[in-house]
């Protein structure tokens, strides 16, 4: 390992399946006027981040060369560029780790998470944000609030793919929400949709120790599947739940296929679903379902136009939590235990400090 003193910008890169090292890249340069470099301070774990430690590849995305990893981070500004107004060195960010082209269809019509060149964060062939130094444009910092940590704003990114999420759903007060999968983006939804309104939202897991924190985070209730049809289990969640002839919403943040049929079967008819949760690429569907009850059916990609901003509002209005999902903090140096730690499923959020100066 480079030691901490004597690199230049320290970064945390994958070579290969369970393959790590850290290397002394070259500083970041502003080529950009509207450009920053942020002095990156704390760094989540994604469970993407982990699949390509595990896996090196996710989907058509395939490591081919080393990249640093990371993508959920926050810190200190350290340099701006000529054009840049809103930001100046020491100011606090939470950093959006997608780089839009803003040319294509979909950035026109303000749809930039759906860039048909976007340049994301530790997705092959674009290096992460576990480094010393980072650069972003100017508009994909979020200047954190003097009440906001650095830590927190670490929790942005989870955070505002769980308002995305909750905004396709378009949920609105009075609702009923049920969320299947108590991870962190599962419960981030269930704190949204609680923010939004929701009148009662009900967190379903098949592993205890999540659906306890979930109890005591931001829900009403919650519920474990049993082995039984999807059909069951959605109809005991219903009458356990007083939710009459179905919930509103179903939000589905696990990816498996037993949840997804249970979020489509546990719905009202004209009850809304969103799928954002990431599992097979192909599953079975009960598409009679969907079609008899008339359902709203919608996907849900990480995070769009003013999904930072609110996120951001909502930790600092205190209308969300973050910090109760914060259950470590290790050294820059230790990354690589802390990826082992995430995998064997110990804790919630593991956040990895900056390189030390």
């Amino acid at each position: 390992m480079a030691s901490t003193a004597t690199a230049q910008n320290l970064s945390f890169v994958l070579q290969g399946i369970h393959q790590v090292s850290y290397e002394d890249r070259p500083l970041p340069e502003l080529k950009n006027p509207h450009d920053v470099i942020i002095n990156v301070r704390y760094t989540g774990i994604c469970g993407s981040d982990v699949h390509y430690w595990e896996h090196g590849a996710i989907g058509n995305f395939v490591v081919k060369d080393p990249m640093v990893l990371g993508h959920e981070s926050a810190g200190v500004i350290s340099k701006v560029g000529s054009a840049v107004t809103s930001l100046k060195v020491g100011d606090h960010v939470a950093m959006e780790p997608g780089i839009a082209c803003r040319r294509c269809e979909p950035c026109k019509s303000g749809k930039y998470n759906l860039c048909e060149n976007m340049a994301f964060a530790a997705t092959p062939p674009y290096d992460g944000t576990l480094a010393k130094y980072y650069v972003l444009p100017e508009d994909f910092c979020y200047k954190l609030p003097t009440n906001l940590s650095l830590q927190e704003g670490a929790l942005m990114e989870p955070l505002s793919v769980a308002v995305h999420i909750v905004r396709q759903a378009s949920v609105s007060p009075g609702q009923t929400v049920v969320v299947f999968g108590a991870g962190p983006v599962g419960l981030l939804c269930c704190a949204v949709a609680t923010a939004f309104g929701a009148s009662q939202v009900i967190a379903v897991d098949i592993q205890q120790p999540r659906l306890d924190f979930a109890k005591q985070y931001a829900t009403t209730a919650t519920f474990m599947p049993s082995k039984s049809p999807a059909v069951e289990n959605a109809e005991r969640l219903k009458q356990e739940n007083n939710l009459g002839t179905g919930a509103d919403v179903a939000i589905d943040a696990s990816g498996a296929e037993p949840s997804v049929h249970t979020g489509i079967h546990v719905l009202r008819n004209g009850g809304t679903y969103v799928q954002g949760g990431m599992g097979r690429s192909e599953i079975q569907f009960p598409i009679m379902a969907a079609c008899s009850k008339e359902l709203t059916l919608k996907g849900s990609f990480r995070y769009g136009s003013g999904d930072y901003k609110l996120a951001v509002g909502l930790v600092a209005s205190g209308k969300v939590d973050v910090k109760k999902l914060i259950t470590g903090t290790v050294k820059f140096e230790d990354a690589e235990q802390a990826f082992k730690d995430v995998k064997a499923g110990k804790g919630i959020k593991t956040l990895i400090a900056g390189v030390a100066e």
